[in-house]
């Protein structure tokens, strides 16, 4: 997870965290970015939501681990979160908003227990072309075993990835001094086979569909994969851009 540590750094800094702040950081996974903001309000306090259990496990491991007293992991769906309304200061969230199961409804929820004045961060992948880390394994698949293309409205890495797509969401839910901006940087792995078991680790959908087809077909698009990695090459690398929307506003 360390790649995406600028994503949740950009968050973080669009907030502008002062020591004293109570923050909520929704589909918080492991922890981040709500244990690196629980360092930067030492006088107040973090809690992070996400809907599966074992990761919320992983998040209290993880805080405890790193001596971070200040950290509180919770199971909630951002739909409804067990909060009374104006109870935040800051709400952050990365890579959740694209899940949600009605992304504007959702929104308001994380609006509603936000302070007046208080302040929300989100990020969102940007167009699937300036991520080809996600796209190219997944392409192949669809490809070669000719599946449909996914219906771009349902929950997916790139549900909100056309620009102002956040910024809309923002809006809709009465939120001002709307920021947008696109951050980008590298995935770098070691080899194309190391892209490969990133793959089947990471991406759900390819790791599905695979395991639905035989041996024979598996090798082959796994060949066919390891082929296209092959003009990302640098320095005897594989190297892939990756680029992120992120969106901050005030209630």
């Amino acid at each position: 997870m360390e790649w995406l540590r600028p994503i949740g750094e950009a968050l973080i800094q669009a907030v502008k965290l002062e020591e004293h702040e109570v923050v909520l950081d929704v589909a918080t996974g492991t922890g981040e970015p709500g244990l690196t903001a629980a360092t930067k309000v030492k006088k107040g306090k973090v809690i992070g939501t996400d809907v599966a259990e074992e990761m919320i496990k992983l998040a209290q491991l993880n805080a405890k681990i790193r001596g971070i007293s200040n950290y509180e992991a919770k199971v909630s769906a951002a739909s409804s979160l067990p909060f009374p309304n104006n109870t935040f200061s800051v709400t952050l969230c990365r890579f959740g908003v694209m899940y949600f199961a009605d992304p504007q409804a959702d929104i308001q929820e994380l609006v509603r227990v936000l302070k007046s004045g208080g302040r929300i961060a989100l990020s969102a992948w940007a167009e699937p072309e300036k991520n080809p880390w996600a796209t190219t394994s997944g392409k192949t698949v669809q490809e070669i075993l000719k599946l449909p293309a996914p219906d771009a409205q349902a929950p997916g890495i790139f549900r909100q990835s056309k620009p102002n797509s956040l910024r809309m969401l923002f809006e809709r839910a009465g939120l001002k001094e709307i920021e947008e901006k696109e951050i980008r940087g590298e995935l770098v792995f070691n080899s194309p086979e190391h892209y490969w078991e990133y793959t089947m680790d990471v991406v759900a959908p390819v790791a599905v569909a695979l395991s639905k087809v035989d041996a024979p077909l598996r090798e082959q698009i796994k060949n066919a994969v390891l082929q296209k990695t092959k003009s990302l090459e640098k320095n005897k690398k594989i190297v892939f851009p990756w680029s992120s929307w992120i969106v901050v506003g005030k209630k």
